[in-house]
Formats: structure tokens, sequence, C-alpha cells
């Protein structure tokens, strides 16, 4: 079964000052990467949302804490993956993460 193509804002975002960029988002990243049949959407959310808190980088998680929820990933599974990595990646990038998903959940 093929996955879904994941709608991304990479184009809008970066194609004016880095097209190529851009295009590799849009048809690499999220043409082929996500859309490989190995992982399931989920498991890909899950990852993506596990390699963002350990490497502190909590810009790209609003985008990906949406699409988790979006791949079925429950707000309690992702607070519960961010509160495991606490011990793995850092208490500070863990509340950190927290703190964006807790912002994300009052959104929707």
């Amino acid at each position: 079964m093929k996955h879904r193509k994941i709608a991304s804002n990479a184009l809008e975002a970066f194609g004016d000052i880095a097209p190529s960029f851009a295009r590799y988002s849009e048809e690499v990243l999220f043409g082929e990467v996500w859309r490989g049949e190995q992982l399931s959407l989920r498991e890909r959310s899950l990852l993506t949302i596990s390699a963002l808190v350990a490497g502190g980088l909590t810009e790209q998680l609003p985008f990906h804490v949406r699409l988790a929820l979006e791949n079925g990933l429950s707000e309690e599974e992702l607070i519960e993956a961010m509160t495991h990595l606490a011990f793995y990646a850092g208490w500070p990038r863990a509340a950190s993460a927290i703190q964006v998903a807790k912002g994300i959940f009052e959104e929707i």
C-alpha cells in the first residue's frame, strides 16, 4: 500500500530563496522518503519527532506534531515519547518539546 503524499510548505517557505532545497524537500523528502512502505506514516512521525527532540530542534516541531496527530499518534503518545526521551536526549530538550506540543494541543 502506497502512503499518501505529505503536504509540505517548503515551496512557499523557501522556494524564492532556495528553490533546490524546496524541490528536494517536496520531491525527495516528502515525495519519496515519507512514502516508503517499509515504515508506516505513524512510525515515521514518531521517529521524526524523536530526532527533533534529541537534536533540540524545536523550530520544526509544530509542523511535525500536527503531522504526527494526522498520522495516528495521540497527544498522550507524543507526550509519553517526549518524556521517555528526557532520559536519553536531555531534560531541557524534552521540556522544550513538551512546551511546543502543549501549544499545538491548545490550538486544536
